[in-house]
């Protein structure tokens, strides 16, 4: 046995991490949701309903962001690195911010008209979400690695999916777009969209990071 898996046993480790994680990406997910319903939806109060939402979910993530940083500071012995559990953090929050900035952009932009690649790109960016559910929960005891590498790794092929689906509606935006501001509109909507699945594949890097180094 390894001595750094050595003393990961004999060491109590504080656990109050893992609840605040988990009740991170689950709002994460929730908001995921919202966006997605927020797209789908013909009716402007339902719109301004779920915008709303959003912004509260963003409220609460940044409020568990800041106890997770308080926390970290605060305790000696934590349950993986320190540098792991800031990026962690971090990066979840940097999704959840994303999520927000789509929201707030269809609010402030209106565009003439919701692409149905948004749709798409809303609906793997909830699929990346719930991923990194089932991963974050798999490390309060990593009793099964293996399957949190899996939830990873699918998170990879969603971010590679969301590439695809940019790349091609970026073309299609200024090859047929001749509505230069409504291109500009569309355009940041789009990047903000895919940029949430990049952001996601940031987070599954840094967990595969901490089963590397613990399990």
């Amino acid at each position: 046995m390894r001595i750094s898996r050595i003393f990961q046993v004999l060491v109590p480790k504080e656990k109050k991490f893992f609840p605040l994680f988990e009740a991170d990406v689950e709002n994460i997910v929730d908001a995921a949701l919202l966006l997605n319903k927020l797209l789908l939806s013909t009716d402007p109060e339902m719109k301004e309903k779920y915008i709303a939402q959003i912004k509260d979910h963003e409220k609460k993530g940044d409020d568990i962001t800041h106890q997770i940083f308080d926390e970290l500071n605060k305790t000696f012995i934590t349950p993986f690195d320190r540098e792991d559990i800031y990026k962690l953090n971090s990066s979840l929050d940097d999704v959840l911010d994303y999520i927000n900035g789509v929201a707030l952009k269809i609010k402030m932009y209106k565009p003439k008209n919701i692409r149905p690649e948004f749709i798409e790109l809303s609906e793997l960016i909830l699929f990346s979400c719930r991923e990194l559910k089932n991963a974050i929960t798999g490390l309060r005891d990593l009793k099964h690695p293996q399957k949190i590498k899996e939830h990873c790794i699918r998170i990879n092929e969603i971010e590679n999916q969301a590439d695809d689906i940019y790349h091609y509606t970026i073309s299609e935006l200024f090859d047929k777009e001749k509505d230069a501001i409504e291109l500009i509109k569309q355009y940041e909507i789009i990047q903000n969209l895919e940029k949430a699945t990049d952001i996601a594949e940031d987070v599954s890097d840094v967990i595969k990071t901490i089963i590397v180094k613990i399990a």
